[in-house]
C-alpha cells in the first residue's frame, strides 16, 4: 500500500485511531511483559535479604 504524504500515512485510509490505538496497546503489553519479572525478582531479592537479616540478628 502506496500513501502520498505522511499524514495520510498516520490516517491509514481512515482507519488511524484504530491501527494506532491497536499498536499502543500491543506495546504496552510487550512492555509490561518484560518489567513485570523484573520488578518481580528485585522485590523477592529484597525480601530474601531482609529475611536473612532478621535471622542473622536473633
Amino acid at each position: 500500500m502506496s500513501f502520498a504524504s505522511f499524514s495520510d500515512f498516520l490516517a491509514m485510509g481512515q482507519h488511524g485511531l484504530y491501527v494506532w490505538t491497536a499498536y499502543g496497546i500491543c506495546l504496552a503489553v510487550l512492555a509490561l511483559n518484560v518489567a513485570a519479572p523484573i520488578l518481580a525478582r528485585k522485590r523477592y531479592l529484597q525480601q530474601e535479604a531482609r529475611r536473612l537479616r532478621r535471622e542473622t540478628e536473633k
